[in-house]
């Protein structure tokens, strides 16, 4: 299991135990109000019948309170505890109650008198311990009729029994842990998803920014062969930027612009023609100013290529210098982009330590002696004390390489820095 399959399964595992942790006290306060309701409906719906078996409906007559007296006394026993029936003006008629209703009868809350136009029921928890039930029934004749008006009221009292409460409990514990095993459940089914289409799209992205990357190289090497050169300068210069970046503490979109930047930073010379890019001697001042066009050339490429956009900033920059005597802009200082800054360095120093068809290497000391001099002018100081403790190591690392070689040292960085 790689470090992204670790991280997903840990995610999927906390999504799942999170949405169980929450969907399992939902499922379990839903099923415990459903069985509440339940038991509440089957209540009433006895009740209406045995009151109407009772003539206990409409109570305007004479003989309505024997009546309610004597659905009260029916309702009593397995089905509620206390049996209250108030006439349409809300005086009770009759009121009946179980041993246990009467031992519960003083505690119960005490309302006004009824005057309600729907049925509904309370949850009532009292210090003992003891769950009841408590119904308030308008009662209307014809009863199914809701336009109907009131002709009485009916309050019952159930004192929920031990075994009751026992079953109640369990069927919303079976809901609830029903619940928490389907999240975990969803959460395992998931992973296997979620892990291949993450693997797939990595695949995907590893191959788009290997043609990108594969493109970079191309244009890079063909601009080098152009302009005489085997292309290890770019992998050399790429290479030694991206090492200095890295002691500089640049990550992510910053140092993957740097190196594209840095590998394609001469692209602009595909625009200059032959005679003066491949001139043998010196330049004069007007072929001289056509070659400086190739840096606003280079930057009409790569700006608007997508992931070569953050190139642009050494492709632009790279021929700027700190004091501002550079070109084509005259940057100078800070305004100059850090990655042209750094390189900055990393070109002129291997162009020195490099064998030219105009010019042999030149040593380590000497190279240094160069930039040590020009620091301040040319470069930025504080590139400078970055580089100067590994430009050794430098060196003497590409000093016996071919092109293969800085090509290799340069893939090492672009699988790191850019996820490969």
């Amino acid at each position: 299991m790689n470090i992204f399959q670790k991280r997903a399964a840990l995610r999927i595992a906390a999504v799942s135990i999170l949405l169980a942790s929450i969907a399992s006290p939902i499922a379990w306060f839903v099923a415990r109000e459903m069985a509440e309701e339940s038991i509440v409906s089957l209540a009433i719906e006895e009740s209406g019948g045995l009151l109407l078996q009772n003539h206990a409906i409409a109570l305007d007559g004479p003989d309505a309170a024997r009546h309610a007296g004597d659905a009260a006394k029916t309702i009593l026993g397995g089905l509620f505890d206390i049996a209250e029936i108030y006439d349409a003006h809300g005086v009770r008629l009759a009121e009946a109650m179980t041993a246990e209703g009467g031992a519960i009868e003083a505690q119960l809350p005490k309302h006004a008198k009824p005057a309600y136009a729907k049925a509904s029921y309370e949850s009532v928890h009292l210090a003992n311990d003891q769950w009841l039930l408590r119904v308030f029934v308008p009662l209307r004749s014809p009863e199914a009729d809701n336009a109907a008006p009131i002709t009485g009221y009916f309050e019952g009292v159930r004192v929920v029994p031990a075994w009751q409460k026992e079953q109640l409990i369990a069927n919303s514990l079976s809901v609830a842990l029903m619940v928490c095993l389907a999240s975990l459940l969803c959460g395992a089914a998931l992973y296997p998803v979620v892990v291949y289409l993450a693997d797939d799209n990595e695949r995907k992205a590893r191959e788009v920014l290997d043609s990108h990357i594969s493109m970079m190289e191309a244009l890079g090497r063909a601009i080098a062969k152009r302009d005489s050169d085997t292309g290890a300068h770019n992998y050399r210069v790429a290479w030694i930027a991206a090492r200095i970046a890295e002691k500089l503490g640049l990550k992510g979109n910053g140092i993957q612009s740097l190196i594209a930047g840095s590998f394609l930073h001469d692209v602009g010379k595909i625009g200059i023609p032959d005679a003066i890019l491949l001139k043998p001697g010196k330049l004069d001042d007007a072929e001289f100013s056509v070659m400086r066009t190739h840096v606003a050339q280079g930057e009409e490429i790569v700006t608007g290529m997508g992931w070569l956009d953050g190139a642009s900033a050494v492709v632009a920059g790279h021929h700027e210098k700190w004091d501002g005597s550079g070109y084509p802009r005259r940057l100078a200082g800070d305004t100059i982009p850090l990655p042209a800054r750094i390189f900055a360095v990393a070109d002129v120093f291997d162009a020195l330590c490099s064998k030219r068809p105009y010019k042999a290497p030149l040593g380590f000391d000497d190279s240094m002696a160069i930039l040590e001099r020009d620091t301040g002018s040319h470069f930025d100081p504080a590139v400078m004390d970055v580089f100067r403790p590994m430009a050794r190591e430098i060196y003497d690392r590409l000093a016996a390489c071919d092109e293969g070689e800085a090509r290799a040292l340069l893939e090492a960085r672009v699988r790191e820095h850019f996820g490969l």
